[in-house]
């Protein structure tokens, strides 16, 4: 069973995610995570009927797509810890009037999500963010039927991903101190293939399998940074001028000319089965 905390749990996550500015840039940043909605799906294999959760679901594009694949007998929840992308995710459904599919403002670390249990859960870029990643598989896993899967992607680490733009800023953001061997949340907090898998494993999850994928893509400037991501990530308002300047230096090296930007993105699909035991 997991156990509840008395310290709410992802507290600097639903500060940061639940920040008007994510709102504001998500549309932009889905150019990016979109890439690999299409194998990330692939790899769920999605049945007609499908009962289906989607964790971290941001505005909601992967769920809309899950929607369609699992059919009107199907049902899809999206499920966020930010109230903004939910009402973005939910205004969209509205738009293409998509009736198997709902949005939640929930903490899938902790909370119980209704319409469980799920034949599948699956997520995009949306785990790398439990500050108790053992804490939030176990908790997944126990929405998931017997037999159920759990898929998602998550980026390999930063050295393969030259684009990020904490290359560039890493060492203007005040570190926090932590235990030597702790992993702080963040987009690269998963990127371990090999610690990912034991925090699987320790969650109850088998058949553990890690499919690693690189791609090269073409996307607009805003589709990788603004000029507020600085300061949003910690660089103190007397270096934003500095911040700025070094992002400009580093994306110059994938700067096709053209307004666009070539970049190599590194990710990786993990998959596991509940053995329902």
């Amino acid at each position: 069973m997991v156990e509840y905390r008395s310290v709410p749990a992802n507290a600097a996550e639903h500060r940061r995610w639940n920040d008007p500015y994510w709102t504001r840039v998500w549309p932009k940043r889905e150019e990016l995570t979109g890439v690999v909605t299409k194998l990330l799906l692939d790899h769920l294999r999605l049945l007609a009927g499908e009962q289906v959760l989607d964790i971290g679901c941001g505005g909601g594009t992967t769920s809309l797509k899950a929607a369609r694949l699992v059919g009107p007998r199907g049902n899809v929840v999206g499920a966020d810890i930010s109230r903004d992308l939910v009402e973005l995710a939910r205004s969209r459904a509205a738009a293409q009037g998509a009736a198997n599919v709902r949005f939640v403002v929930a903490d899938a670390q902790t909370d119980v999500i209704d319409g469980g249990p799920f034949g599948a859960a699956f997520s995009q870029f949306g785990v790398m963010f439990f500050d108790d990643p053992l804490l939030a598989f176990t908790n997944i896993r126990a929405q998931v039927s017997p037999g159920g899967r759990l898929v998602f992607a998550c980026w390999r680490g930063m050295s393969a991903n030259p684009w990020h733009i904490a290359h560039a800023v890493g060492d203007l953001i005040s570190s926090v101190p932590r235990a030597p061997d702790a992993v702080p949340p963040g987009p690269f907090s998963l990127s371990d293939p090999v610690r990912t898998d034991q925090l699987l494993g320790a969650a109850g999850w088998a058949d553990l399998h890690c499919a690693p994928y690189d791609v090269i893509v073409s996307v607009t400037r805003d589709a990788l940074v603004d000029d507020d991501q600085p300061a949003f990530m910690g660089v103190p308002e007397e270096r934003l001028a500095e911040a700025r300047a070094a992002v400009d230096r580093h994306l110059a090296a994938f700067d096709q000319g053209d307004g666009r930007y070539r970049v190599p993105l590194a990710y990786q699909v993990f998959t596991a089965a509940n053995p329902g035991v």
